[in-house]
């Protein structure tokens, strides 16, 4: 069945990539969502790739550093030139904290490149910036990340956060052409679309779109969200009666949920988190299935309906910005 209806790959804005439309989320190669081993690590990165998976996404951050080794290790493993996968990392969020200044963010990007073994990252962005200062991010962080643009080390320059106000406020105060791809979480899902409403402006401006949890960190799924997702318990407990529905219907709403987001053209990938050659294969053939058969309308609709009342209800991203 996969080998019949390739991966569709999607223009991210003026870049001139194309990104498989279903991305390789790395963080849960940092152990963020339990213990993954390196030869898991190197399968699933290497059932990713053979099924048409071009683009792979992490962070310093993740698993503070482990990630980043992790898939490092996975890429090399593939033995395929360097051209075929597309890799973004980020800078400024740290296991120790933030730090937006030129001077961390010029030096972290070679220690993600000596952890990720290569030689350039396609997309460099700053990692959840509204926990920084964005006058900081518009007046140093993005001037220092356009000097390493010219040493060829980073190819596009991104940026990513939560609340949908970051990219507008920043991408006003640079020159057009300065942020080639914005990364947003959370925000196009079934139970909070907000991000639709950003689209128009973003391809005005040229900037590709990323988005990222379409599983609103694990609402949308049959087990539920971690202990400590900030989202308020009426978003919970609908997102659970809403799961709890599907799985009466014998639907799953983790898939549902994944073809609900890819559906939207404007948004080159979808980044989903994968640690196993089995989320692998899911993912994939949710996206094949969508792109063949299409979207189970009835029951998506139903499960619109039990989460009307939440709709786009937000939560803090945490620390309050300053």
């Amino acid at each position: 069945m996969m080998a019949a209806t390739p991966l569709e790959h999607r223009p991210l804005g003026n870049t001139g990539l194309k990104l498989s439309c279903v991305g390789f989320g790395a963080s849960p190669l940092g152990n963020v969502f339990g213990v993954v081993s390196e030869s898991d690590a190197i399968a699933t990165v290497r059932r990713a790739f053979s099924l048409g998976i071009n683009f792979f996404d992490t962070s310093p951050y993740y698993g503070a550093t482990l990630s980043e080794k992790m898939l490092g290790k996975a890429l090399k493993a593939l033995g395929v030139p360097r051209n075929e996968y597309i890799v973004s990392t980020k800078c400024g969020r740290y296991k120790e904290g933030f730090d937006f200044s030129a001077e961390r963010v010029t030096r972290s990007i070679d220690e993600s490149l000596e952890r990720l073994q290569l030689d350039y990252v396609d997309i460099l962005q700053c990692h959840d910036i509204e926990f920084g200062s964005l006058d900081q991010i518009v007046t140093e962080t993005i001037p220092a990340l356009l000097k390493l643009k010219e040493t060829g080390k980073v190819k596009f320059i991104g940026i990513t956060g939560l609340p949908l106000g970051i990219f507008s406020y920043v991408l006003d105060r640079v020159p057009p052409g300065t942020v080639d791809v914005i990364l947003s979480y959370c925000h196009y899902g079934i139970n909070d679309s907000t991000l639709e409403d950003l689209l128009p402006y973003l391809k005005s401006k040229g900037v590709g779109i990323i988005s990222a949890s379409p599983l609103a960190m694990g609402l949308l799924t049959e087990s539920g969200p971690p202990e400590w997702h900030p989202a308020p318990p009426e978003l919970k407990a609908a997102c659970q009666a809403a799961a709890a529905y599907c799985k009466e219907k014998g639907k799953n709403i983790s898939k549902l949920a994944l073809q609900y987001s890819l559906s939207n053209k404007d948004i080159s990938t979808i980044l989903v988190g994968m640690n196993s050659v089995k989320q692998v294969d899911e993912n994939v053939a949710a996206a094949i299935e969508l792109a063949t058969v299409g979207k189970d309308e009835k029951t998506l609709s139903e499960i619109e309906g039990i989460l009307k009342p939440v709709k786009n209800q937000t939560w803090p991203s945490g620390i309050q910005q300053s």
